[in-house]
């Protein structure tokens, strides 16, 4: 047969403690939200910036900036003959012959340009070619054979030509530099 519990007189039965109330999950709760609220924030900014750099999305100053295209100044070529110069190296036997294309701008449309009045014999343009040619020989004369057949020599000595243009002649006002015939001579 089976026991029974034996029951004292007197005492309560034991009570089963009350189930405790059930707590809500407050903390993983906040974090969810918030987490939700970065990634939406980073996915519609995303969206905008990406609209934006791709120009679906007008912008105002976007429209300032396509204020229309910009027309090309109207050149022409200006052809020197070749020059013969001495460079600056230690012997004092080396020397340059080049040949030099320049791209110069026009002034106004309609006007005649250098090499026109040139042609026919115009005083002004004669002027205009002893002065690039003064500057160039200027610019060459300090130049050293080294230096010139360096890698970056042609080009350093075309950005060279191109400042001295620009500073000394204001008349002609060269855009380019092209060379025809470069020699350098030890």
């Amino acid at each position: 047969m089976a026991a029974s519990p034996t029951v004292l007189a007197g005492t309560p039965p034991p009570v089963a403690p009350a189930p405790a109330p059930a707590k809500f999950p407050v903390v993983p709760l906040l974090i969810a939200v918030v987490l939700g609220v970065v990634i939406a924030t980073l996915a519609i900014g995303g969206l905008v910036y990406y609209m934006a750099r791709s120009g679906r999305l007008p912008l105002r100053h976007a429209d300032a900036a396509k204020a229309g295209p910009v027309a090309p100044l109207p050149t022409h070529v200006m052809t020197l003959e070749p020059m013969l110069v001495n460079l600056v190296d230690a012997g004092g036997t080396a020397y340059l012959r080049i040949s030099m294309t320049l791209r110069v701008i026009d002034g106004t449309k309609g006007a005649k340009t250098k090499d026109d009045e040139s042609a026919a014999g115009g005083k002004d343009g004669d002027a205009a070619v002893a002065a690039v040619r003064d500057t160039a020989l200027t610019v060459l004369g300090r130049q050293s054979a080294e230096g010139l057949l360096a890698a970056d020599g042609k080009e350093r000595l075309k950005s060279e030509l191109k400042a001295a243009f620009a500073a000394n002649n204001t008349d002609p006002k060269v855009a380019d530099v092209f060379f025809t015939d470069f020699l350098v001579q030890r």
